[in-house]
């Protein structure tokens, strides 16, 4: 059995779940709806999925996390977590684009948006599930749907394109680790994707 941890963080969304690799399914997850809680309920979210699920760690055969569009406290907790399972465990860690795990859920010519906060949203656009433009940021207004013929995403802000709105809402468990392309080779980096700069900077050094 090749079973694989996954979670994603935005909003005030997170989760974490226990799939397996080979039909995606989902074998428990836990979910937690507050932005001042996630780092705190990772990994406690991380062991009751695992029990819920009947596995232990030493069942586990890859990490999948979400590397963003996403603020960057959020991303950076998520997958420092990832990182640091992947190295105790010895098990690879793969990374991946939080909208391929709603984009890649989608047939025909499909535009994803997620709260990107600052009146702006976090958006790709896939044609059959497979990215062909994004990730980027930009206000809604500013945002060219292109070919689209349908909106998945964020609910609040897919109905402002004035196109048919799909699913899924959120990136999925089953999303998330269909969202990785190749599970024989060596994953790459985990990058995180800010596409802009943190809200927090360091002051300038006086003169």
């Amino acid at each position: 059995m090749w079973t694989t941890p996954s979670w994603w963080r935005s909003g005030a969304r997170a989760w974490s779940s226990a799939s397996r690799r080979d039909d995606l399914s989902v074998l428990a997850q836990r979910i937690t709806v507050d932005a001042r809680a996630h780092a705190e309920r990772l990994t406690p979210n991380v062991l009751a999925a695992l029990h819920d699920s009947g596995l232990n760690m030493t069942d586990l055969a890859a990490v999948v996390v979400g590397c963003g569009p996403g603020p960057f406290t959020g991303l950076r907790a998520g997958m420092a977590t990832a990182a640091a399972y992947g190295h105790a465990l010895g098990i690879p860690v793969h990374g991946v684009c939080s909208l391929d795990a709603i984009g890649g859920q989608t047939t025909g010519d499909t535009l994803v948006v997620t709260d990107a906060r600052r009146r702006e949203v976090y958006w790709a656009r896939y044609r059959d599930g497979v990215r062909t433009d994004g990730p980027a940021v930009a206000a809604p207004a500013d945002v060219d749907p292109g070919g689209a013929e349908a909106v998945a995403g964020s609910p609040e802000h897919a109905r402002l394109f004035g196109l048919p709105v799909t699913g899924p809402a959120h990136p999925t468990p089953a999303g998330l680790v269909a969202a990785v392309g190749d599970w024989s080779g060596r994953p790459q980096p985990l990058v995180p994707l800010y596409l802009r700069r943190p809200d927090a900077t360091p002051r300038a050094a006086r003169p």
